[in-house]
């Protein structure tokens, strides 16, 4: 794709960053560069094949950047990066970096129907892939992809163990040999601008065919940095990422590492035991987490069965941290801080402090890890409200995206009259510029005309001793329009009672109207791709409990 085919931020904004500095005019392979030549001999990347140094990484990076080359990918060329935690993933997302080629990140989950929507979208030249990982069958539906994509000209696989049939080439393949000085002439001359599209991650909602955010080198390593800087990160840090690769929550850190240089450990695994075993071992001093891994964590018998002292801090975001969870996090890990944050692949993250107190951990997701972000609450004129008032989440800077690929229409909508992107998250601001997010516009349950927040009915159930999990969603309702339906885990061992539940709430001060109507008690609460709760499943199942079609 041509760089005209991106939206681009508005000329006014990019002078601003730049001359602010605030923008650093390098590229994500410049970045790499830095790195690997002060830290050639550390630890970049491990995983369950190993671990590569920073010199290694570089050195598969490059040679893998001219096969690419060599396929007649270059800049501004979109692939489809479609892999688990390993650290292929690692090479192949900086190999595009080099040559200005746009990896779409795709989730490991995605089938035929996404994957085909969006190669088409982006016109992706080549998709990079297993032929299998875990329950997933990718040959089984590559001939329907590459039909709908006729401009696929490559299906490259990794760590193939069918023989890579229907593949045209492997990885392993493109990253074998060393480079020429025309090899290394090649790559220079290919180096993109820091302006230029850096990758596409597609839209984390549960509904309808995901959108693609482009995202500059520009404001992608501004967001990195800021983000890191808040955490405090440093080059003797080793952070453990369990989070799929395919999720900006993810990338955040592939990159990180890059940036501030301390060492990555990938894994695939989502079993507390093995995550305990791996922050023994490698002495894991940081996590980005969602909140319902760090509730099972917690809960693991593992957990006392390992040396975690190394584990200093966990952030968590991508669903509500319920003040339970955090102050649990307090008890069971000792000297582990917990960052309670908020980010959109859009571009806006926002997190508390290292030295921020429990209680505003626990009520607030922080302030803007950019401290040159704007933040407004506004109403749906787009009018900013006063301080403590809920309306929807705006906000404005050099971390924010320029807008959606191809979609003229959701981004006529998604801007106000000034610039502020509309993040569709319901949200207030104290007085101390603390943000608290209150809901999800759209997921708004209304009742009788009144309107009731998923979020704050889940945190009320959470923190029942007897309930593990919740997840709250809109029933439809012939007289109400809506009723409130939870979806309800309980802790082990424990027999749930609706009428106990309800006493409950109604000894922490829940009004009626918050209290659901239904109760369904389950052993698992689906999970979308991204680790949230998958609310379009569960609403389908509470629609046919109740015989809707």
């Amino acid at each position: 794709m041509k760089r005209e085919d991106f939206p681009r931020h508005r000329k006014e904004d990019e002078e601003l960053y730049l001359k602010k500095r605030w923008w650093l005019g390098m590229t994500l392979g410049d970045v790499l560069d830095r790195t690997a030549d002060v830290f050639s001999n550390k630890v970049a990347v491990a995983d369950d094949n190993g671990q590569v140094t920073w010199s290694e990484l570089k050195a598969k990076v490059d040679r893998l950047a001219v096969s690419l080359m060599d396929l007649g990918i270059g800049k501004g060329d979109c692939v489809l990066l479609q892999l688990p935690n390993w650290h292929e993933y690692v090479c192949a997302y900086f190999a595009m970096q080099r040559i200005g080629a746009v990896p779409v990140l795709l989730i490991s989950g995605y089938r035929q129907l996404e994957v085909g929507h969006l190669g088409l979208a982006t016109e992706a030249k080549a998709w990079i892939v297993p032929d299998v990982y875990r329950k997933m069958d990718y040959v089984s539906f590559m001939d329907e992809v590459k039909a709908k994509n006729p401009q696929m000209k490559h299906v490259i696989s990794v760590r193939a163990t069918k023989g890579g049939a229907g593949f045209t080439t492997s990885l392993e393949k493109l990253m074998e040999g060393g480079l020429t000085d025309a090899d290394r002439e090649r790559l220079a001359m290919a180096k993109p601008e820091a302006t230029d599209i850096a990758h596409i991650v597609p839209s984390g909602g549960t509904t309808g065919l995901p959108k693609g955010i482009p995202r500059t080198h520009n404001d992608y390593i501004c967001d990195v940095e800021f983000l890191h800087k808040g955490w405090e990160m440093s080059t003797s840090d080793v952070a453990l990422l369990v989070v799929p690769v395919g999720h900006n929550l993810a990338l955040l850190n592939v990159v990180g590492t890059a940036v501030v240089g301390y060492k990555l450990v990938l894994t695939d695994s989502t079993r507390p035991g093995d995550l305990c075993k791996l922050i023994e071992q490698h002495k894991v001093s940081y996590m980005p987490l969602v909140p319902t891994l760090v509730r099972r964590i917690l809960e693991s018998p593992d957990l006392t069965n390992y040396d975690l002292t190394s584990l200093r801090k966990i952030s968590a975001g991508g669903e509500p941290s319920t003040p339970d969870l955090i102050r649990d996090v307090y008890k069971k890990l000792n000297n582990c801080t917990y960052v309670n944050e908020f980010g959109m692949s859009e571009g806006i993250l926002t997190r508390t402090s290292m030295t921020d107190d429990i209680d505003t951990i626990c009520s607030t997701v922080g302030k803007p890890c950019c401290p040159y972000a704007v933040i407004k609450i506004i109403d749906d004129k787009g009018k900013e409200l006063p301080r403590g008032t809920d309306g929807e989440l705006a906000v404005w800077g050099p971390t924010v995206f320029a807008g959606y690929l191809k979609n003229p229409e959701e981004n006529k909508k998604s801007y106000t009259a000034d610039g502020l992107f509309r993040t569709g998250d319901q949200a207030r601001i104290n007085a101390a510029g603390y943000l608290t997010i209150t809901g999800r516009i759209k997921d708004i349950i209304i009742r009788g005309g009144e309107n009731i927040t998923p979020s704050q009915v889940e945190d009320i159930l959470c923190s029942h001793p007897g309930i593990a999990d919740a997840a709250v969603i809109g029933m439809p309702d012939k007289v109400l329009g809506e009723q409130v339906c939870a979806y309800v885990r309980p802790a082990a061992g424990v027999k749930l009672d609706p009428e106990e539940i309800k006493a409950f709430m109604d000894s922490q001060g829940a009004s009626k109207l918050l209290v659901p109507e239904r109760f369904e008690f389950v052993d698992a609460i689906p999970m979308t791709q991204a680790g949230k709760h998958d609310k379009k499943a569960l609403k389908k199942d509470i629609k046919e409990k109740l015989g809707i079609s």
